[in-house]
């Protein structure tokens, strides 16, 4: 199976979460960029609010592209112990990667958040959203991230992820949402028609798309 596009694996993906049924009013936090478009149809089939989760993948100094680890809001920091190692690299050089990503992070909180703070989570179910789980290094610094904030239900839901990243993150969800789990993963991309990159400026559309939401309850009114 190939999903057209991350609007077509989010209507998919809230297939897959219709099970979760009417509980404590639930909130869709998205990891941007590419998981605001697979998040928007969820939260509308939950009646949720919708919001973002801001993460930064921790690429090696000569490797961008390979990670040593995530980030997240509320100075939440996940490393790869084996891949340091691997690597050699001590914390001065972890640090100046860190310090890059953290203004970039903080950049992307005030673009698409501007003051606003994340929605009060305290005893809520709430659902972390990505286009897909590789390694899972984002996904885990969303879920700690989440966990700082006292929700009673935490679960991560993808389209599409490898075996080991959902074992790993079973380990950090109270559940793990993901219709596709191949025997034989590469890369997330390789199950979208479309994995175009997502703009900021679509993800600050779909996020002033969603209804009205009740400042007490997070519910749509």
């Amino acid at each position: 199976m190939q999903f057209r596009d991350r609007t077509d694996a989010g209507q998919h993906l809230a297939e897959a979460l219709s099970s979760l049924g009417p509980r404590t009013p639930a909130v869709v936090l998205a990891l941007p960029r590419g998981g605001v478009p697979v998040a928007a149809p969820v939260a509308a089939a939950l009646g949720a609010t919708l919001d973002v989760m801001v993460v930064r993948k921790l690429g090696a100094p000569s490797q961008p592209e390979l990670a040593i680890g995530a980030i997240a809001e509320h100075g939440v920091r996940v490393l790869d112990p084996a891949m340091l190692e691997r690597l050699r690299l001590d914390d001065d050089a972890v640090a100046t990667v860190e310090a890059a990503e953290r203004r970039e992070l903080q950049r992307r909180v005030h673009r698409y958040r501007g003051g606003r703070p994340l929605p009060d989570l305290t005893g809520r179910t709430v659902v972390v959203v990505d286009d897909g789980l590789a390694t899972g290094a984002t996904a885990v610094a969303a879920c700690r991230a989440v966990r700082t904030r006292g929700p009673d239900r935490l679960v991560l839901a993808v389209p599409v992820g490898s075996a080991a990243g959902v074992e790993h993150l079973r380990e950090e969800a109270d559940d793990v949402v993901c219709p596709i789990v191949p025997h034989r993963f590469r890369a997330v991309g390789q199950w979208y028609a479309d994995f175009a990159q997502t703009s900021d400026d679509e993800v600050l559309r779909l996020l002033a798309d969603q209804p009205a939401q009740n400042p007490d309850t997070g519910t749509s009114r």
